[in-house]
C-alpha cells in the first residue's frame, strides 16, 4: 500500500504543481499584465472582439471551439458602447508600453510596432473625434449593414442558426435606437451629414419599408435557408417563418419608420456642403483621417499635388492609346465615354446579361489563378467565388468590393459585382477589376493573412487601408506588367482603374479642404475619367463620410512599387520577385513605414 500512497502523493504534488503554473500565466493573462507578450496579443484581441458579436460571426473563430454565445445578439452602437471602447484601447496602450521593446527578438518588435500604431491611432479617433464618424450614412448604417449581415454573414446551417438569426433581428429595433440617439447627440454638436447624403439614406430605408414583409430580402433568404435543414420538421420550419414574419412586422419595419423620421429631423438642419472642413475642428480631423488611411505623414496638400500629377502622367498613356486605335482629336473624356457605349464592351441590360457579368468574371479569376506560380510562393489555401451585390444594396454600393472568407473555412471569399447598372462593367474593364477584388488582389493579400499561422491572430486579422487597398491596386500592375492585359482596350481599362485612383487623391482633398462641392467633384472626376456618371457620384458621396479612406489606395501602392524597385536596384541578380512578393504579403497587413523595414530586412538578406 505504501508504493500506491507515494505514487497518489505524486500525483497529487504534480496536480498542484501543474494548477500553480497555471495560475501564474493564466491570472496574469486574465486580470494582470501577461508575462508573454504573445499572451498580452490573445488578450487584446478578445477583449476586442467580445463585444463585438457581428465581427466574431463574421470571422467564425469561436464556432469551431462549439462556441456560440454571440450568435443571437448585435453590436452595441450606442455612444456609452464606443466610450467602453476608448477606455479599453487605453488600458491596452498603457499595457503595452509596459513591455520593453529592446528585450523582444525582431519578429515580436515588428508585432509589437504594429500593434502599437494601431493603438494609438484608434485611441487618437476616440478621444479626439469620438463623434466625427456620421452615424447615419448611405453605407455603413443599420439600414443597410444589418439586413446584409443577416444575409451574407449569419449562417443557417442548423435549427439553433435559425432561431438565432430571429433573435439577432429581434435586436434590430435596439441597434437602430442606439444609432437615432447617437445621430442626434452628433446633431447637437452640428455634425450632420450633408444633405444629399441624407436623401439617399431616406430613399434606401424607404424602399426597404415599400416591399413589405413578405417579400422582405431577410425572410426571403431564411425561408431558403430553413427549408433545406434537415433538422426542421414542417411544423418548426412554419414557426420559425412565423416568428420572422412578426418581428419584422412589429420590430423591424417600425425602427426603419423612426428612423426616417430622425433623417428628417436631421434634413432640416443639413446643408449641401460636402467636406468635414465644415465640422468642429473639421480640419484637424481631417488630418486625422488622411494619416489613418494612409499611414503617412503626407500633407493634405501633397496628396493632392500627387494625385494631380499621377492623373497628368496617366492621362497621357491612355490618350496615345486612343489616338492610336481612332480617337485622334477626340477630347479625352467624350473618347472614353464613346469606349464605354461601344457595343463592342457593353453589356444589354437585362437579367440574363446581369448574370452572364458574373460568370465572366468567374472566368477572369481562374484564368489567372492558374498562372500565378511565376510570381507566388505563398498563396491561399482556398479559392473565391463571385456574387453579386444584394438587391437592396445596389443603388449606393461601390461597383465591387471582397469579403474575406471565414476562418473556419465554412466558405469562401466573396467578390461582389454590383450589376445595378451594366454600364459600368464596360468590358475592357473587368480583367483589372477582378486582379483587384480578387487574384492576385484582395482574395490573395487577406487570405493569406489569415493563414499565417506563425504570426498573432491580431496581425492575421488588422487591416490597413494603405496596405490592403494599395496592394489590391498593385496587382492590377503586376497582372498588367506580366502579361494578362494585353489587348490595348484591357490596357486602357487597366489604366482606367489606375486614373480612377490618381484622381481620388485630388476629389477627396478638394471636397474635405478646398472645399470643394458635390458638383465639382463630380464634373472633375467625370472628366479626367471618363466614367459612368452613376459611379462617379457613388465614389464622390462615399468620399463625403469616408474622409481621406479613398486616398490609401494609391498611396499604398506607390510605397509597394517604391520598395519593389528598391529592392531590385540593392539587390540586383539577386532579386527575386516571390521573394519580394513573401515580404510584403509574409507580415498581414502593416502600416508603410513597416513594410519598408520588411524589405529592409529583404534586401539585408534577413529571414523573418
Amino acid at each position: 500500500m505504501k508504493p500506491l500512497r507515494k505514487r497518489k502523493n505524486k500525483l497529487w504534488l504534480a496536480l498542484l504543481l501543474s494548477v500553480s503554473t497555471l495560475a501564474i500565466f493564466i491570472l496574469p493573462t486574465l486580470w494582470f499584465r501577461p508575462w508573454s507578450i504573445n499572451h498580452f496579443y490573445l488578450r487584446s484581441l478578445v477583449e476586442q472582439l467580445i463585444d463585438e458579436p457581428q465581427t466574431l460571426s463574421e470571422l467564425r473563430l469561436l464556432e469551431p471551439l462549439g462556441l456560440d454565445f454571440h450568435s443571437d445578439d448585435l453590436h452595441d452602437y450606442s455612444l456609452a458602447g464606443q466610450t467602453r471602447t476608448s477606455a479599453l484601447i487605453k488600458r491596452q496602450r498603457d499595457m503595452l508600453h509596459g513591455y520593453r521593446r529592446n528585450d523582444l527578438d525582431a519578429t515580436e518588435q515588428e508585432s509589437y510596432d504594429v500593434m502599437a500604431w494601431f493603438l494609438d491611432d484608434v485611441q487618437r479617433g476616440l478621444v479626439q473625434f469620438p463623434q466625427h464618424d456620421y452615424a447615419i450614412n448611405q453605407l455603413s448604417s443599420v439600414h443597410v449593414t444589418l439586413p446584409d449581415f443577416m444575409i451574407n454573414t449569419h449562417q443557417v446551417n442548423n435549427a439553433r442558426d435559425a432561431r438565432n438569426f430571429v433573435e439577432r433581428v429581434r435586436k434590430f429595433d435596439a441597434a437602430f435606437t442606439q444609432v437615432i440617439a447617437f445621430a442626434h447627440e452628433q446633431a447637437a454638436k452640428n455634425i450632420v451629414p450633408p444633405r444629399f447624403i441624407l436623401t439617399k439614406v431616406r430613399a434606401d430605408a424607404a424602399s426597404f419599408i415599400q416591399k413589405g414583409v413578405a417579400d422582405n430580402p431577410m425572410l426571403k433568404h431564411f425561408d431558403g435557408k430553413i427549408a433545406a435543414l434537415a433538422d426542421l420538421n414542417a411544423e418548426e420550419r412554419s414557426m420559425l417563418h412565423d416568428s420572422l414574419t412578426e418581428v419584422i412586422r412589429d420590430g423591424v419595419l417600425p425602427a426603419y419608420n423612426r428612423y426616417i423620421e430622425a433623417v428628417d429631423v436631421l434634413l432640416a438642419k443639413a446643408t449641401d456642403d460636402a467636406g468635414v472642413w465644415k465640422l468642429p475642428d473639421g480640419d484637424d480631423y481631417y488630418a486625422y483621417k488622411l494619416r489613418s488611411s494612409t499611414t503617412t505623414e503626407l500633407t493634405p496638400a501633397q496628396v493632392h499635388a500627387l494625385g494631380l500629377a499621377e492623373v497628368d502622367r496617366i492621362q497621357k498613356e491612355m490618350r496615345s492609346i486612343l489616338d492610336a486605335n481612332g480617337f485622334i482629336d477626340v477630347p479625352f473624356a467624350q473618347a472614353m465615354q464613346k469606349l464605354y457605349d461601344d457595343p463592342r464592351f457593353q453589356y444589354p441590360d437585362t437579367k440574363e446579361a446581369r448574370k452572364q457579368i458574373l460568370v465572366d468574371y468567374s472566368a477572369i479569376i481562374d484564368e489567372i489563378a492558374a498562372k500565378t506560380d511565376t510570381l507566388f510562393d505563398l498563396k491561399p489555401s482556398i479559392g473565391v467565388k463571385v456574387d453579386s451585390v444584394p438587391h437592396f444594396m445596389e443603388v449606393t454600393s461601390p461597383q465591387a468590393y471582397y469579403k474575406p472568407a471565414p476562418l473556419d473555412r465554412s466558405g469562401s471569399g466573396i467578390f461582389f459585382a454590383n450589376v445595378y447598372d451594366v454600364r459600368s462593367h464596360a468590358k475592357f474593364t473587368m480583367r483589372s477589376l477582378a486582379y483587384h477584388e480578387a487574384i492576385p488582389g484582395h482574395h490573395f493579400q487577406i487570405t493569406i493573412a489569415q493563414e499565417l499561422e506563425a504570426l498573432p491572430m491580431f496581425r492575421r486579422l488588422i487591416p490597413f487601408t494603405a496596405y490592403v487597398e494599395g496592394w489590391a491596386l498593385y496587382a492590377e500592375q503586376l497582372a498588367a506588367e506580366h502579361g494578362f492585359v494585353d489587348d490595348p482596350f484591357d490596357r486602357l481599362g487597366y489604366l482606367s482603374a489606375q486614373i480612377f485612383r490618381a484622381a481620388r487623391l485630388v476629389v477627396d482633398t478638394g471636397i474635405h479642404v478646398q472645399r470643394w462641392t458635390r458638383e465639382q467633384a463630380i464634373d472633375y472626376m467625370m472628366k479626367v475619367t471618363g466614367m459612368a456618371e452613376s459611379e462617379v457620384v457613388a465614389e464622390v458621396e462615399r468620399y463625403a463620410i469616408w474622409p481621406g479612406q479613398a486616398c490609401g489606395y494609391m498611396i499604398g501602392r506607390i510605397k509597394i512599387l517604391d520598395q519593389r524597385e528598391r529592392a531590385r536596384k540593392e539587390l540586383g541578380a539577386a532579386f527575386s520577385m516571390k521573394k519580394f512578393h513573401d515580404a510584403v504579403l509574409g507580415g498581414g497587413a502593416v502600416p508603410l513605414t513597416i513594410l519598408e523595414q520588411r524589405v529592409d530586412k529583404l534586401i539585408a538578406g534577413n529571414r523573418f
